[in-house]
């Protein structure tokens, strides 16, 4: 019989996250708990074990930090109670100081740029001045200094180059279409660039600036189906393809840090691939591979590039059924350096293993997903739950999933699915979610479930249903519009009001308005739509139980789409449990809190499928 994992092994602090090197290399940085606490550590490259925590927060942890390219300062972005009001902060790792450097309040701090070009500078973005829009300002790190060198004229967001040179951004349009605007050489203001077509939106983007930021790299797929690679001549508009997938998106570039040139482009299939621009690059990666596969490592990586000689990588190995592992890779004198895993307590666990599958919706669109399996446990009639992710502009990946093994772990099928409208599997899979929110993107969590049962893998009546954000929404509207479906479902920070939920949120997310109302609808002329597929529109159709999980200062989905499906429950006298967090955003971070949300979830999937 397969052990049971402790909670806090999963939804705890790890015990060390994020390691990366300085830009001179002489120093390592990594996540790791003080005090209970996640913090900042640092210490000398070469001797991790040395490492001392450089920040004392006593609140939510830390989990975005850098180092600087001065070489002697490191900062770091926290909110209030994920209020996601960002301040920046930086410590000298010399002396020990620390400033806040933004300290106004209900002010989001955005980090836009910062390189080796001007080691002392940062530019950042603040809506200081206006709520709804991020101006450019200019960041002394010696002094801590602010100078204001752009007014925002509208961009959702911008684009700098590697001279931190402002060079224009991207606007949204009324009809959800997207301009981007860049400086062409010689030139002084910015002029429109591209024009995007609303079904090309959400792939097609600005990836990057050569050294000298004469060549644009252009993520897009207009003009193909998939997302490609483009170098595209800033004086001349002229396009060389440099890589393409005609069913994958291109997920993430690799690209020289020395030179600023691609040499990798990462697709998002089942399992990540890549494709090698760079000989040279090329050559580096498979011995690195051919270093772990001596070791018996296994795992998707991820090379951060930070040293600014590029000799040295941090090497995250991510693996679906094992702790996530972090190395130094020295490539010249072909060294591999073990710094630790993110838990190394896992390691005496058996952990599940997360496999795709492929089937065809009920209108014979081809979906795809994953499903960690119970450790051990005969596929056959087992109960499920289905773990929708949230976005819903995202997908599921190939990954370590703590959820998918804590309900594993427990005995469940975790099924999790690329609904249409996910991302990754070309812009014609992404745009056929439109306006779909309750019906087809819904429909392919049902068919998911039947093709399964259809095998005897998983037992109909046994399903559960939850997810965080849209996951969180996909719970609710399936407890509503067809609750013979599922025995139970969970929302985390799940909107129930498409109405109220478009109307609310912070100013700063009314720049992305024109996409929302594409995708999900528009209130001034689609309100009946957008009710109908709200879940408080069929609150009385409710009859499974349900776990309603809020955090207090969400500015995503605020607090009220929560208790208006909790007050809608509580007349309609369905048993339901409310959880609120007065001290959590979107989401759960603070780990006594996920402790409790994760026991409630553990408790109520055993009372309602056992």
């Amino acid at each position: 019989m397969t052990r049971l994992i402790p909670r806090s092994l999963l939804f705890g602090n790890p015990a060390y996250l994020a390691p990366a090197l300085s830009p001179d290399g002489t120093r390592l940085r990594f996540l790791a708990p003080d005090d209970g606490v996640l913090n900042v550590w640092a210490g000398p490259a070469d001797a991790p074990d040395e490492a001392r925590p450089v920040t004392k927060d006593r609140g939510r942890g830390i989990r975005s930090a850098g180092f600087c390219h001065d070489d002697r300062t490191l900062y770091y972005l926290q909110d209030r109670d994920g209020d996601e009001s960002w301040r920046l902060y930086l410590v000298d790792l010399d002396t020990g100081a620390e400033r806040c450097v933004t300290p106004f309040e209900g002010v989001q701090t955005r980090v836009l740029a910062h390189n080796g070009s001007r080691p002392g500078t940062m530019l950042i973005g603040l809506n200081k001045d206006r709520p709804e829009l991020h101006d450019v300002y200019r960041l002394d790190l010696a002094t801590g200094d602010l100078t204001k060198i752009a007014d925002n004229p509208g961009y959702l967001s911008w684009e700098i180059d590697p001279r931190l040179r402002i060079r224009g951004g991207t606007t949204m349009n009324q009809d959800g279409t997207l301009t981007i605007h860049l400086t062409s050489p010689g030139a002084h203001e910015p002029t429109p660039w591209l024009e995007v077509l609303r079904e090309d939106a959400m792939g097609t983007r600005v990836a990057g600036y050569s050294r000298d930021g004469r060549t644009v790299y252009l993520l897009s797929s207009i003009g193909a189906n998939a997302t490609r690679l483009y170098a595209v001549d800033a004086a001349t508009g002229r396009r060389t393809l440099l890589a393409a997938d005609p069913v994958y998106d291109a997920k993430a570039l690799e690209v020289d840090p020395i030179h600023r040139r691609p040499q990798a482009v990462v697709f998002g299939r089942d399992r990540d691939e890549r494709l090698f621009l760079d000989d040279a690059y090329a050559r580096a990666v498979t011995r690195l591979s051919e270093r772990l596969a001596e070791l018996g490592v296994h795992g998707e990586l991820d090379i951060d590039r930070s040293e600014r000689g590029d000799r040295t990588w941090v090497v995250t190995v991510v693996a679906c059924d094992a702790p996530v592992r972090y190395y130094v890779y020295d490539r010249h004198e072909d060294r591999l350096r073990f710094l630790f895993s993110h838990q190394p307590e896992l390691e005496r666990h058996r952990l599940a293993e997360m496999e795709p599958f492929v089937f065809d919706a009920r209108d014979g669109v081809e979906v795809h997903g994953y499903v960690t399996w119970p450790p051990g446990a005969e596929r056959r009639d087992l109960p499920a739950v289905v773990n929708v992710h949230g976005g819903p502009w995202w997908r599921n990946s190939w990954c370590f999933d703590e959820e998918a093994q804590l309900l594993a772990n427990r005995g469940y099928a975790c099924v999790q699915v690329n609904f249409r409208g996910s991302v990754g599997y070309g812009k014609h899979f992404h745009n056929l979610g439109a306006k779909q929110w309750g019906a087809a993107m819904q429909t392919d969590l049902l068919d998911a479930v039947s093709y399964l049962a259809a095998r005897g893998a998983v037992d109909p009546a046994r399903v559960a249903i939850m997810g965080c954000s849209y996951g969180g929404y996909a719970a609710l509207a399936g407890a509503a519009f067809t609750p013979g479906a599922y025995a139970c479902a969970i929302d985390l920070c799940g909107p129930s009001n498409l109405l109220t939920l478009l109307e609310g949120g912070a100013a700063y997310r009314r720049t992305v308005d024109t996409f929302m109302h594409a995708h999900v609808g528009d209130p001034a002329t689609e309100r009946d739509l957008l009710w109908e597929r709200s879940p408080l529109s069929r609150a009385a159709d409710i009859t499974i139980p349900l776990l309603i999980v809020q955090g207090a200062n969400d500015v995503r989905v605020p607090r009220q789409e929560a208790e208006q499906i909790v007050a809608a429950l509580r007349a309609g006298g369905v048993p339901h449990e409310y959880l609120l967090f007065e001290n959590e955003g979107h989401g759960l971070l603070r780990p006594e809190n996920r402790e409790t949300y994760y026991a409630a979830v553990e408790r109520f999937l055993a009372a309602h499928l056992a």
